[in-house]
């Protein structure tokens, strides 16, 4: 204690005496009771390491960055001379020479408290400001300035010049929540602290003293004075010579506010993955320890699914027609190009649909202003497809003249339909997903939530609960096996009816038709609500459900009553992308998962998923040149559970594979793959349409609804709107993937059954050999069998003469 006062004593004699005495005096009282209360200087130098969230692909590119605040701490070799000479001249000239206080400038803030009696200046050093920053209030008392002076001197007598340095350029504020010289160099100008210019380091060495008043961004000419001043000052001094300086002073401001180098994008997932280490790290350190979050997604695989969901939508869209403008801009007589670019900044980036605004428009032609100078035109031709929406099920006259669509002051979207070709266009009013995964680990491969995440940020594919319609039924027919049905067993596909809250429950077929006793497989095939409706009575609800829930499925998201059999509980399309898994996998529940590791700044692991896999090579055959390599860490067995028998699951995929085809999903036959499956699904007046198909590397589902859940119209059933989304995708996604076969299971045999009756025949006409497990082989009806019976045909009578006795006689 003595000898920091001897030492400030000593310092004091060399300015005036009221400073001196002030210095003196104030120590002596302070010391004895502050001493304590100082921190020490280890504290100081830990400096904490704080860098954003980073969202990679499987393939390794940056999805998306998220963080507060960024500090980045560099060594002081790494740190060049000019710029430490540019903060020198800019903070604290006599840095090198000082113990930690410098007298001139104390003394001129002694002047000052004199006259005004108030601290309103500081004679601050560099190390009084890492003094101040790191460990006192900003309050301007003589007592905070005291301590100031305290703790400085003991970091100069604990610390080197370099190391006090050190701290002070890793810890300053730099504005825009940077802290630290490197973070700032990488937020205004992008670069690392070796690429900065003469210019830019006396930028960054302006800030600390007022990070807002001088801030190149906010402030640009406030700061260009502060710039221009410093570089005078390291001139003076003779840091920079007569050309560095006259380049330096005339150097334009390039800073400019840092935006993470988006290497590819997938904004839906990049949330998804947010969230989920933000449950695992919390919300502090989560944006704080630079973590790098490797996810499963493949970029090929999400770039189809995009394309193709954003397609989708857009027929859709141009079925139902024109919205009409996106926004109205008024007066636009009296707003410049400027004005305009303002009021288009604060339009959602849509990707493919860029915004205007209308500023001309007569019957042949409108002019649209899209921002920065940029005009395009529109014809008849680019509108003509523009019909106005009037409900979803009718549309206005096509438009005649151009102004028949748009007029000026409209904000519109425009879309290219051919090179060079832009048409009218808008963001779509109704909603869809495509979520793909892998059947043999539940990684999740690709996911779209939207048209477009800047558009709407709510993630249908996860957190749409939606009722699933048909796609539901093969889970039913899962559990009709399980009791002991077989494809060949044979349901009524009849007229049904019971009481209900309501009044009477009376289910139709989407014909309104009815097939009487089909086999299950047609059932399923076709789609037949009667024919389901009719077997989960038979086998109970109750049972069903608790089938079901292997699957993945919880019980409150299935009805208790015979409408599950329909899908008339909810469920998200990643949740139905799991229960399909399970069918493409040979029977093993796999969880859907996103973040496949996440590595600290070193490249450390911190975490590595270990998914439960099914075994895929007891369910496809495999040549030599398919054989797989497990990821390091897998196990060649099997460690995910079985939720159904293998045989059923066999069962079940060559049922789906019969949708495409003969049954309701003919369509993705286009595809031209024996090894895909699948099941259409419509909702009650069409409010959901979803397609829920596989290949046994990849499940994929598709929905497309609308976010208030009102219809979506006439003919937009699952074999329209979803699967046009599901073939789209799946054309790309199974490019590079061989076709498939799976292996039969063992305990199965083949069975010549009659396309009637569903039992064993030894008659190959009107029959086919079905698989059947060998226990029921001879029960190929099931529990409880329901026979087929040939309609009878009605004899007509002879042809007869037209005379009145004959006519009278057929009359009855």
């Amino acid at each position: 204690m003595l000898s920091w006062l001897a030492r400030l004593v000593t310092a004091g004699l060399a300015i005036p005496f009221d400073l001196a005495l002030i210095a003196t005096f104030g120590a002596a009282i302070l010391l004895s009771t502050m001493e304590a209360e100082l921190p020490p200087v280890d504290a100081l130098t830990e400096v904490e390491f704080e860098e954003p969230l980073r969202i990679f692909t499987a393939n390794g590119s940056l999805m998306a960055e998220f963080g507060i605040q960024r500090r980045r701490a560099v060594a002081f070799e790494e740190i060049p001379s000019l710029l430490i000479d540019a903060f020198v001249s800019a903070e604290d000239s006599r840095f090198f020479e000082h113990t930690g206080i410098d007298t001139i400038g104390l003394a001129r803030a002694a002047v000052s408290v004199a006259k005004s009696g108030e601290a309103t200046q500081g004679g601050s050093t560099i190390t009084m400001q890492v003094a101040r920053n790191f460990f006192l209030t900003r309050d301007k008392t003589i007592k905070r300035k005291l301590t100031e002076i305290l703790l400085a001197w003991k970091l100069e007598s604990s610390l080197s010049k370099e190391e006090i340095l050190s701290l002070y350029l890793n810890k300053i504020f730099f504005g825009h929540r940077s802290y630290g010289v490197a973070a700032a160099a990488e937020f205004y100008y992008q670069k690392t602290l070796d690429q900065l210019t003469i210019a830019e380091m006396a930028m960054l060495a302006g800030l600390p003293k007022a990070p807002s008043a001088n801030n190149p961004l906010s402030n640009p000419e406030r700061a260009l004075e502060r710039r221009d001043y410093i570089l005078e000052r390291m001139h003076a001094f003779g840091y920079i010579d007569d050309t560095d300086f006259l380049l330096a002073s005339t150097a334009p401001l390039t800073a400019k506010r840092y935006a993470p180098a988006i290497e590819f994008r997938a904004d839906y997932l990049a949330e998804m993955a947010r969230q989920e280490v933000v449950q695992r790290y919390g919300e502090e350190d989560a944006y704080r320890l630079g973590l790098k979050v490797y996810t499963t997604v493949d970029e090929r695989l999400q770039t189809a699914s995009d394309a193709a969901l954003r397609k989708g939508l857009m027929a859709y869209n141009q079925r139902h027609g024109y919205h009409g403008a996106e926004a109205k801009v008024d007066n636009l007589i009296d707003q410049d190009f400027a004005a305009l670019d303002a009021i288009l900044a604060e339009r959602p980036r849509v990707p493919g649909l860029p915004v205007g605004i209308v500023i001309s428009a007569s019957a042949a032609q409108a002019e649209v202003y899209l921002g920065n100078g940029e005009v395009r035109s529109l014809g008849r031709s680019q509108v003509k497809w523009a019909r106005p929406f009037k409900t979803e099920n009718w549309r206005g006259p096509a438009p005649r003249q151009v102004t028949d669509a748009v007029a000026v002051g409209d904000v519109i979207r425009l879309r290219e339909a051919k090179a060079g070709e832009w048409v009218l266009a808008q963001v779509p009013k109704v909603g869809g997903a495509l979520v793909a995964l892998a059947p043999e680990d539940g990684a999740i491969r690709a996911l779209s939530g939207g048209y477009a995440f800047e558009w709407s940020k709510f993630n249908r594919a996860v957190d749409a609960q939606r009722q699933p319609g048909s796609t539901f039924k093969p889970f039913v027919y899962a559990a009709a096996l399980g009791k002991g049905y077989t494809p060949a067993s044979l349901v009524k596909d009849e007229r049904f009816e019971m009481p209900s809250g309501n009044g009477v429950w009376r289910p139709k077929n989407a014909d309104g038709k009815f097939m009487g006793p089909i086999r299950i497989r047609v059932a399923l095939s076709k789609s037949r609500n009667l024919a389901v409706v009719n077997l989960i009575n038979r086998m109970s609800v109750d049972y069903a459900r608790e089938y079901i829930q292997n699957f993945g499925f919880a019980p409150d998201s299935m009805p208790p009553d015979m409408s599950m059999a329909l899908g008339s509980g909810s469920v998200t399309p990643l949740e139905l992308a799991r229960g399909f898994a399970i069918f493409a996998n040979g029977g093993y529940r796999v969880q859907p998962y996103l973040i496949d590791r996440i590595e600290d700044t070193q490249g450390n692991l911190l975490f590595e998923a270990q998914p439960l896999r099914a075994c895929m090579d007891c369910w496809l055959e495999r040549g030599e040149e398919e054989a797989k390599v497990l990821p390091v860490g897998a196990f060649d067995d099997p460690k995910a559970p079985l939720a159904i028998d293998p045989r059923i699951a066999y069962n079940m995929d060559s049922m789906l594979k019969d949708v495409i085809l003969s049954g309701t999903a003919t369509r993705a036959k286009r595809l031209k793959r024996e090894d895909i499956a699948g099941k259409t699904g419509t909702t009650n007046e069409s409010r959901d349409s979803w397609f829920a198909g596989y290949q046994p590397e990849l499940v994929t589902i598709a929905w497309v609804g609308r976010d208030d859940n009102k219809p979506l119209g006439r003919g937009e059933w699952g074999g329209t709107a979803a699967l046009g989304i599901w073939i789209d995708f799946m054309e790309e996604a199974l490019a590079e993937i061989p076709v498939a076969t799976i292996k039969q299971p063992a305990g199965m045999v083949p069975v010549r059954i009659s396309l009637r009756s569903g039992q064993k025949t030894s008659s190959k006409s009107g029959s086919m050999i079905e698989f059947i497990r060998d226990e029921y082989q001879l029960m190929t009806l099931g529990p409880d069998p329901v026979r087929y019976s040939a309609p009878v045909a009605r004899r007509k009578a002879p042809a007869r003469r037209r005379t009145a006795p004959r006519m009278l006689d057929e009359l009855f």
